[in-house]
Order: C-alpha cells, then structure tokens, then sequence
C-alpha cells in the first residue's frame, strides 16, 4: 500500500452505510428502546465494534459580565451550557472484518432510564434524547447514521383497579366428648 493510500485512509471513512431503524420515535422513562443497526459496505476494511449511541443533553442559557474593553464597560455575554444527562453505548457487535457486498442487521435494546428528565424546549433551555448507529473503525474516522431525535415522556399513570374485599369466615369444628 502506498504511503499517499495509507495517509488518505486516515482522513476518509470507508465506502459503507450504516442505518438505524426503531419503531417509533416516542418512548416513556422506563422502558427499552428496541432497534436494529443495519450496514452494507461496498469496501473491504476492519471495524473494531458497531454500536448504537443513547444521548440526553441539557441545555441552559447563561449569563454573565465581562469588561469589555473596547466599549470601556461590563457587558453582559450570553453562552450556552452544556451538560450531558445521560450516555449509553450498546455494543451490538464485536470486531468485525467487512467485504464488499456485506450487508447485515444488529438488532439492539436500550434501557431510558426510569430517572432520567423527560423531553422539553423552551427559550432558555431544553432537555434532548438522540440515538444513532455507529460502525468503530481504528484509525479511520467512524461511519455514522444520522442522528435521530427522541421524545421521551412520563409514562401514563397505571390504571387503578379497585377490588371489593371478600369477607371470609372460617368455622372451626371442635370435636364433642
């Protein structure tokens, strides 16, 4: 392999497609994403896993005084903060060596946490769920699906269900001398 081949590959990602599908796009806290990664390569190379990726950011707007020097004054700056909720990484499949013509599906589950915050927007902030399909390549860049946004609710209060007690009296026979 030539020296300019082997610098390329490490700045290009190999010839493949990796999609994810799942069955709906709302789910409530507490219950399994079920899924499936499917991929298809039309070049030979090594993956050192496929995965899916579960993320939950939240976002706030902040602010604060800064001088700035040019206008000789505190100014008020606004940035964004960023803080990751929660991540998990299912791991579908191990290392695997691709040809061309692979096609195949992973199917995969996830647990959204029972605890974790529920999707919102709104001007100042806002709480995300996404989820995409990743290939893992050593010294490649990653083959990516596209990122698909969650709405994650509170799960439905279960029904109640009232039941009539049913007073049971139990006679106890005492034999007669």
């Amino acid at each position: 392999m030539s020296f300019f081949k082997k610098l390329k590959d490490r700045f290009t990602t190999p010839k493949a497609t990796v999609s994810l599908t799942i069955p709906k796009n709302t789910f409530e806290l507490g219950e399994d994403l079920k899924g499936a990664i499917v991929m298809s390569s039309q070049e030979e190379f090594d993956a050192t896993e496929v995965r899916a990726e579960l993320r939950c950011t939240d976002k706030r707007r902040r602010e604060k005084s800064e001088y700035d020097e040019r206008q000789r004054r505190h100014v008020q700056r606004v940035y964004w903060e960023t803080v990751a909720l929660h991540s998990a990484d299912p791991k579908v499949s191990g290392a695997l060596h691709l040809t061309v013509g692979f096609n195949q599906t992973f199917p995969f589950s996830v647990n959204i946490p029972a605890g974790g915050q529920e999707t919102f927007d709104s001007a100042d902030a806002s709480v995300t769920w996404s989820i995409k399909g990743v290939i893992a390549i050593e010294g490649r860049p990653d083959i990516t699906s596209e990122t698909i946004e969650l709405q994650v609710i509170r799960p439905a209060a279960p029904p109640t269900i009232v039941k009539e007690r049913e007073i049971v009296k139990e006679v106890v026979m005492i034999p007669c001398e």
